[in-house]
């Protein structure tokens, strides 16, 4: 799998830009604020339709315009396609696959995979529980169109029985109608339930053997799915906590309330593991997903890492590098040192500067 080319239009503060990108290690490096993470925003925007910083698509339109365009060429398994991407202000976003406009964009997952590391991602154990609910649906939506229309109908479904919540103070009468609302929901949510359980069960796999090379034989890392409500017990606990949901006026139980718990030596780390811990775990999540989505897509995906280096180590550094090396990796950073001092291979080099691009030879 391979991101031949990416062109952009209007995007952040890229007027016009075009990379040819290598099949290997591409560095993007330049002083803070100069347009490297937009390059991969751009680029995980294309695979998923979404911006990994939550932006809306008119906060990511260049400032003056009105319209926005992502075009990237993809290789996979010696077949091409090329994503286009209409970002508009006031109106919703168009894609099309190899010319032709999809209608959905589940339609778009599949065709790439990417795994994005950040910063912000070495605290995604100890921050709250929707962080590491969305490491785990960001990657089962692109690994499984199934999970992601689950998940959507899920979340779409909760959101109109919380409107019903509300409205039924004003219309009691509407109570009535609660039930219709609640097996639709239990209907997806055991689907995703038992899609997260099986993720985590095979990231565990891989996870332990990554942690215990990470840490030199001395820990053990072991991952605990923990779901809001056990499958036997949602439709009870629905009806047994309606009384509370109608006083607080939304869902209080359900797999948007799920949980990942990370044990190493059977204590939690989230509440008693070091920062260190911490973020060496976060670190064996990242790498786990890489080889958890080569095991399942028979392919290697795409992986951008976001100035992540700088946060680490040098022994982690070595280790994440030594790992990447048969995998198409875009690297922001501000300085070059990294790569020098660990004599790490690197096939092409970009300076980005406010929002201009030079490939170094």
């Amino acid at each position: 799998m391979q991101i031949e080319t990416l062109e952009l239009n209007n995007f952040r503060n890229y007027d016009s830009l075009h990379l040819n990108l290598d099949s290997g290690t591409n560095i993007l490096y330049g002083d803070n604020a100069q347009g490297k993470t937009n390059i991969l925003e751009s680029i995980y925007l294309c695979a998923t339709t979404k911006s990994h910083r939550g932006s809306k698509d008119r906060e990511i339109i260049h400032f003056d315009r009105d319209e926005s365009h992502i075009r990237m060429h993809v290789r996979k398994h010696d077949m091409s396609y090329r994503i286009d991407m209409h970002l508009k202000k006031n109106k919703s976003k168009g894609i099309a696959i190899n010319g032709i406009p999809i209608k959905k964009a589940s339609e778009l997952f599949g065709i790439i995979n990417i795994v994005f590391f950040s910063p912000e991602d070495l605290n995604i154990i100890k921050n709250g529980p929707s962080e590491r609910r969305r490491f785990v649906d960001s990657e089962l939506c692109q690994l499984d169109k199934l999970y992601l229309t689950d998940l959507m109908n899920y979340n779409r479904i909760l959101n109109q029985r919380n409107k019903l919540l509300k409205d039924i103070s004003f219309r009691p009468d509407l109570e009535d109608t609660i039930d219709v609302w609640d097996e639709q929901l239990m209907d997806y949510g055991l689907r995703i339930i038992a899609s997260r359980k099986k993720f985590v069960g095979e990231l565990n796999d891989i996870i332990i053997d990554i942690h215990k090379n990470l840490t030199g034989e001395k820990e053990l890392l072991n991952l605990i799915y923990e779901p809001n409500i056990q499958e036997d017990a949602f439709s009870f606990e629905l009806k047994k906590n309606r009384e509370k949901d109608l006083k607080f006026r939304q869902t209080s139980i359900g797999p948007h309330r799920d949980d990942l718990c990370v044990k190493i030596n059977d204590i939690d780390i989230r509440k008693y593991g070091s920062q260190g811990q911490q973020r060496t775990a976060a670190l064996s999540l990242k790498l786990s997903e890489i080889y958890l989505v080569k095991k399942i897509i028979k392919d290697t995906p795409i992986l951008l890492l976001d100035d992540v280096l700088s946060e680490l180590d040098s022994s982690r550094q070595n280790y994440l590098l030594k790992n990447i090396y048969n995998i198409q990796t875009l690297i922001t950073c501000t300085g070059l040192d990294e790569f020098v001092s660990n004599q790490f291979k690197i096939n092409k080099v970009f300076k980005v500067i406010d929002g201009n691009v030079f490939k170094n030879n």
